[in-house]
């Protein structure tokens, strides 16, 4: 018999081990930081029981924030940027890695796998690209080879591509992990994460799989940040404390609600591709409210991100005491989460804290828990979307 080598036999070693460390990460479109989950796991699939150790976010530095944004979500970029980027974001992530494992009084060789996300450039479903004999399309940069070698742990990374290869379009990958840790027998649940881009996963109490939705659903932060960005100078709008300064413009609303994305049939797929300034400035001459004050623009678009999130699941899911657990930057926005529990009044709206998921968390532990699955899982068949186990495999030498 011939011997595996050392990577494959490590491998094998991880993946029959019964109990597993792994450090899960999720950089979003918002660029604000770093998510970096560290999560006990037990068993695989269904049986899967989890216990989040440690958690931070490590916050970009502004000229990091500045090189993304120069290739981000831009139908042309420079490809000498695009390819440094990916070496270089890969190594800057395993930094922050060492950073926090060092916080933490934890040894790497402790730690068996990280599962990263990476940093999405571009989104290119092919019902938005329209190009001819091309497919669904994703691009992550920020290299897991440089995050193994760097950190000297197996790595994870690349998730979405299989997904897209198997026929889906590589998001929202929420739906593996909501399914594995928020299903519940008897109780209609809605899990739904407001990061840059909103997006949820409908769990029927019924237990049916065939039922199970997860879909984008329009924009969560995304438009909200690039509005105080250019007009406040700030990253977001802390505690709400300018849309609550401004008024909702019901015309700009009504132009922004007409956009052709909404009357889509569900599942699918957006990001700030579709959703950014110059959608806002399309629908403010629409609208003939091209001279409201900013204020005013970051109050109607927050109502807008609440609007849009009610609209959808009104149109598309039905049940008796529905219960919506949010997460993401947009849970903790008081004047988004204020308008949709006056636009879904019979709806239970609480964060997934309920659930024992930190709602700051849940993306990264979502790709943790993805990692864990590559690992020891089995194909878990939900609905129509692909039965398929994602990730790519770095090992550290």
């Amino acid at each position: 018999m011939i011997p595996l080598n050392h990577n494959l036999q490590q491998l094998f070693n991880i993946a029959q081990k019964p109990s597993k460390m792994g450090i899960g990460l999720m950089s979003g479109t918002s660029l604000d930081g770093l998510d970096i989950a560290l999560c006990q796991f037990t068993g695989h699939g269904l049986n899967t029981k989890f216990e989040l150790l440690q958690f931070i976010t490590i916050p970009y530095p502004d000229e990091f924030k500045q090189e993304v944004q120069q290739v981000f979500a831009k139908r042309s970029a420079d490809l000498e940027k695009v390819t440094l980027l990916n070496a270089y974001i890969g190594t800057y992530h395993a930094e922050l890695i060492l950073q926090a494992l060092e916080r933490w009084r934890i040894d790497p060789q402790n730690v068996d796998f990280i599962a990263s996300h990476g940093q999405t450039i571009y989104h290119a479903p092919e019902r938005l690209h329209l190009h001819k004999n091309y497919p669904n399309a994703t691009l992550q940069i920020g290299d897991g080879d440089h995050i193994a070698v760097k950190t000297g742990i197996l790595t994870v990374s690349d998730f979405r591509q299989k997904h897209i290869a198997a026929g889906g379009e590589g998001a929202p990958l929420a739906l593996y992990g909501d399914v594995l840790l928020g299903n519940k027998t008897g109780e209609n649940r809605v899990l739904l994460n407001i990061g840059g881009i909103a997006n949820l996963t409908w769990l029927p109490g019924d237990g049916d799989f065939n039922r199970v939705l997860c879909t984008d659903i329009g924009p969560g932060n995304t438009l909200i940040d690039a509005v105080c960005r250019k007009y406040f100078d700030k990253s977001y709008d802390e505690d709400s404390a300018i849309a609550y300064s401004g008024n909702v413009n019901e015309g700009l609303l009504t132009a922004l609600l007409a956009h052709p994305f909404f009357k889509e049939k569900a599942p699918k797929t957006t990001g700030p591709e579709l959703f950014n300034l110059d959608m806002v400035a399309e629908a403010q001459q629409q609208s003939g409210s091209g001279q409201i004050t900013n204020e005013d623009l970051v109050c109607t678009l927050s109502a807008f991100t609440a609007a849009s999130i009610a609209g959808f699941i009104e149109n598309n899911i039905s049940g008796d005491h529905i219960q919506i657990f949010t997460s993401g930057g947009g849970a903790r926005n008081p004047f988004v989460i204020g308008e949709l529990k006056k636009l879904l009044p019979s709806v239970l709206i609480e964060d997934s804290s309920l659930l024992g998921i930190n709602p700051d968390a849940k993306e990264a532990i979502l790709f943790a828990l993805l990692g864990n699955e590559a690992l020891c899982g089995e194909p878990i068949s939900i609905g129509a979307n692909p039965a398929v186990l994602m990730g790519k495999f770095c090992f550290p030498i």
